[in-house]
């Protein structure tokens, strides 16, 4: 059966819903989803833009035939596929190459997440995303993007002490690794809720050198309640008090928060800066799939330019 493009279009009231700097600045964007969660979802093609870049994160315990059957599923309705590569829930080299091998041969998987992963005590001989790296695999099976994490916010399991001196000594590794390697490589980054500390963050990385494009992880729209769990459960720092400020008004826990806000502010900064190095908009669809699409949509969300979007 032939794919079908794009099947939900916004209406005429629904894409003047959003600001023209608002609707560049979703262009390209990302969504992530986990097996479970996308078997929900009776066919992408009725909520994403045909060619939308679907990252399947890789929760410890989620098998890798799982894994592998909902990439194979997301491919053939259409999309690009970037399943992760959480280095610490990975045993060996061998393991890696049977990772590699089983989403090439059932999904063509040619991009990757590479990432530490969120386990504190490692199940092999991997502990960084920069050991995963240097395995070569990648590279062997002839990946194309490889994409690896970025914090805007200071990540205390990287830097225990405070600051970020372990957190830009791995990202000058990954931006020495860009030079040898072929594949496109971005910055996708842990989800936050405020513009400022965000551009803050992102001009000081230009300042140092590091010229990988930033696809910023926002949070969908979700209840506060939920928001708040999730935001404390995955580190996110000082910009979670932007979900606090609201929840003092307890009526306001079961409501929805939006990222509204943040976004518009990041995309009136991209307009007025057309060389910000963030790129592009990764969801974290907290509040469910076809809640974060719907919201895509409502607000201009567009992958046309998927394509053509800023490498990476």
């Amino acid at each position: 059966m032939a794919l079908l493009n794009f099947r939900k279009k916004p209406t005429d009231g629904q894409a003047n819903a959003a600001s023209p700097e608002l609707q560049a600045f979703l262009k390209g964007y990302s969504i992530e989803i986990m097996p479970r969660t996308a078997g929900k979802v009776e066919d992408f093609r009725d909520l994403l833009p045909e060619g939308t870049r679907v990252y399947i994160a890789h929760i410890e315990g989620t098998p890798i035939e799982d894994m592998v059957a909902t990439a194979k599923r997301v491919k053939e309705e259409g999309f690009d596929v970037m399943p992760h590569f959480p280095a610490r829930i990975i045993k060996d080299k061998a393991t890696l190459a049977d990772w590699i091998a089983q989403y090439q041969g059932e999904a063509d998987v040619k991009q990757g997440l590479i990432l530490a992963g969120g386990v504190a005590q490692p199940v092999g001989e991997f502990d960084s995303s920069m050991q995963l790296l240097e395995t070569g695999l990648f590279d062997q099976a002839g990946f194309t993007h490889l994409n690896v994490a970025g914090h805007p916010e200071p990540n205390l399991d990287i830097d225990p002490k405070g600051g970020r001196a372990n957190t830009y000594a791995a990202l000058d590794w990954k931006q020495e690794f860009s030079k040898r390697t072929d594949a496109e490589m971005a910055l996708a980054t842990q989800f936050c809720f405020e513009a400022e500390p965000v551009i803050a963050w992102a001009n000081e990385l230009a300042e140092r050198g590091m010229n990988l494009p930033i696809h910023i992880g926002i949070a969908g729209p979700a209840k506060l309640q939920t928001m708040i769990k999730f935001a404390i459960a995955c580190g996110v720092g000082p910009s979670l008090k932007v979900l606090q400020k609201r929840a003092k008004d307890v009526s306001k826990l079961l409501l929805p928060h939006e990222p509204n806000d943040v976004l518009n502010d990041l995309a009136l900064h991209k307009a007025a800066n057309p060389d910000f190095n963030i790129t592009q908009v990764h969801f974290f669809p907290l509040g469910g799939i076809k809640t974060n699409a719907n919201w895509a949509i409502e607000h201009g969300g567009d992958n046309t330019a998927h394509v053509n979007a800023t490498k990476g």
